[in-house]
């Protein structure tokens, strides 16, 4: 495997403040998931079921013990809550109040989407789940039409997304991808910060989530999809001091530009081999989804090719990468097939300059075998 231009033991501290190092490091079950996501500060949503939904993998990947139902009882409880990071996500609800600033942009009417939504449909929505406490997707009826869901038109759905994205409504739990709202004031626990953060508060939440749940990071990384010269320059000014008080060290590498890392940061204690196992990742997995940030710091090129033309994919509809022992040493392309209870495997593909081992190989059987449980299959083709 050629050598990725970022020393070992910064690999090593990138990928064991993701969680994934050889140390299981959040606990287990309930309460693992809960660590595990006020650490890594989101977790993203998405809507493929390939082999498992985004979010379950990811917690799967790090959580010893977890179960689908974690999230729902978590979001009930009022220990997490979904909104917006750099997608849809779930997030620490300890971090609500840095939600605020796009809730309020999208209620003052600053944000350029759903500039032409139905005041009058959003009225009657909110009045609704005020009325009945909790109001499920397939509820919105199309009163006008008498046919189909609210939800699967234009009006509805917008009207119902627009007072999701400004706070109105919070989702409580999803049943399969259907989503339950209520009220704020049903899931807010009491003493919830609700003040609105200032631009150098949101600069310090956003540097330290990258410093614990990255390690290594870039300005871009911090950045991602956030505008606006004033975060911008509060984030360099808060770098500068992080740097001058020996937090954080500039790395003096000009493959990474503006790429920093945690002084005394620990990377991974190395295991024996015999201890080593092998992650299949899900694609949006936190430790891969910058993907320019994968390739400059583990020279593993990757692309989610499931929506790439048929012809024109080079490995396979949904390939999850291989982390083993370090590295990413490949991709393989995995369905669940839930009816007929079986995991299918259709492509294995290695990095060209990389040998496997037989333990290796091992390794590998035992995380398929693995990921098929977790998608309740019991047989491997």
């Amino acid at each position: 495997m050629a050598t990725p231009p970022l020393p070992m033991r910064w690999r090593e501290l990138a990928l064991a403040s993701q969680g994934l190092g050889p140390r299981k490091r959040f606990g287990k079950g309930l309460a693992g998931t809960l660590a595990a996501l006020e650490h890594l500060g989101y977790v993203q949503i998405d809507t493929l079921s390939v082999v498992e939904r985004a979010h379950h993998h990811v917690l799967w990947s790090r959580v010893p013990g977890y179960c689908l139902p974690h999230l729902n009882q978590l979001s009930s409880a009022g220990k997490i809550f979904e909104y917006w990071f750099h997608a849809a996500a779930y997030l620490p609800m300890r971090d609500y109040r840095f939600a605020l600033p796009r809730m309020l942009s999208f209620r003052r009417g600053e944000s350029p989407y759903f500039q032409s939504v139905d005041k009058t449909l959003m009225a009657e929505i909110l009045a609704r789940v005020r009325g009945e406490g909790v109001l499920k997707t397939r509820d919105l009826k199309e009163s006008s039409k008498g046919k189909g869901l609210w939800w699967d038109h234009g009006p509805g759905r917008r009207a119902l997304d627009k007072l999701f994205m400004q706070g109105d409504v919070m989702i409580r739990e999803r049943n399969g991808m259907e989503k339950l709202y209520v009220l704020p004031e049903q899931l807010l626990p009491a003493g919830v910060n609700q003040q609105e953060p200032n631009t150098e508060e949101m600069a310090a939440y956003l540097l330290d989530n990258a410093m614990r749940a990255h390690g290594v990071f870039s300005l871009g990384q911090l950045l991602h999809l956030r505008t606006g010269k004033p975060l911008r320059n509060a984030l360099r000014e808060l770098l500068q001091a992080r740097l001058e008080q020996g937090a954080v060290q500039k790395l003096d590498d000009p493959a990474l530009p503006e790429t920093y890392a945690v002084v005394g940061g620990h990377g991974a204690t190395r295991r024996s081999q015999a201890g080593a196992e092998v992650r299949l990742l899900s694609p949006f997995d936190n430790g891969v989804i910058h993907r320019e940030r994968l390739l400059q710091m583990f020279n593993f090129e990757y692309r989610l090719e499931s929506y790439v033309p048929a012809t024109q994919r080079k490995y396979g509809y949904f390939c999850l990468p291989i982390l083993w022992q370090g590295h990413f040493v490949g991709r393989i392309d995995c369905k669940a097939d839930r009816a007929a209870a079986r995991l299918h495997v259709h492509s294995l593909h290695l990095e060209p300059d990389w040998a496997p081992d037989a333990l290796f190989q091992q390794r590998l059987q035992d995380a398929i075998s693995e990921l098929a449980r977790f998608c309740g299959c019991t047989a491997v083709q």
